[in-house]
């Protein structure tokens, strides 16, 4: 063995190191604050995929008609937290049995939807969704749409790290702070020390 190929094997592992997933679930704000406080996961943006219009602002996004989605794309490390368990925390962070609508958040911009990375993702994702199906989780149909990554389109600095800097606001104090609480409790043990 040449004293190179350890260095090489090292250095493939290091880029296996995160795994990379992308969900929508409503309001980005709220997946955001959430997937902050888990275990494993590295990084989290908000942005937009999903849609037809190229690098989308706020604006465009709100309108509905850029038919992008709110979403979440993390960084992750799957020896710490698996893609199973990234999944099982946004499941039980919304309500994917609402077509386009998340509480009072209505349009197409707020659907649920799972924008996988790879096949093994496409194959967990509707393997996970036919489980919850099965078990009669939920009363109504699960609508989360599960469709490949075509682009990921961050959002501006200001949307970035919201909860944290805006915790405050009504908006974070009504509809945030509650799906972060419930986090905390189903999920203490997934939770950053």
């Amino acid at each position: 063995m040449s004293a190179s190929r350890p260095h090489k094997v090292a250095q493939h592992m290091n880029e296996q190191l995160f795994e990379t997933a992308t969900l929508g679930g409503g309001c980005y704000w709220c997946l955001e604050a959430v997937y902050e406080l888990i275990e494993g996961v590295e990084s989290v943006v908000s942005g937009a995929s999903g849609g037809h219009v190229e690098n989308p602002s706020y604006e465009d996004l709100c309108t509905g008609k850029s038919g992008h989605a709110e979403v979440v794309q993390l960084q992750f490390v799957p020896e710490v937290t698996s893609y199973r368990e990234v999944l099982e925390v946004f499941f039980a962070t919304h309500d994917p049995t609402t077509l386009n609508r998340q509480g009072g958040d209505q349009g197409s911009q707020y659907r649920s939807a799972i924008f996988y990375h790879s096949p093994e993702q496409k194959q967990s994702a509707e393997a996970m969704i036919a489980e919850f199906t099965a078990a009669g989780v939920w009363d109504d149909p699960i609508v989360t749409e599960v469709v490949p990554l075509e682009k990921f389109f961050p959002a501006e600095d200001y949307h970035q790290g919201y909860y944290q800097r805006n915790d405050q606001q009504p908006y974070c104090q009504v509809v945030i702070a509650p799906k972060v609480a419930k986090l905390r409790a189903g999920f203490a043990h997934k939770l950053k020390k």
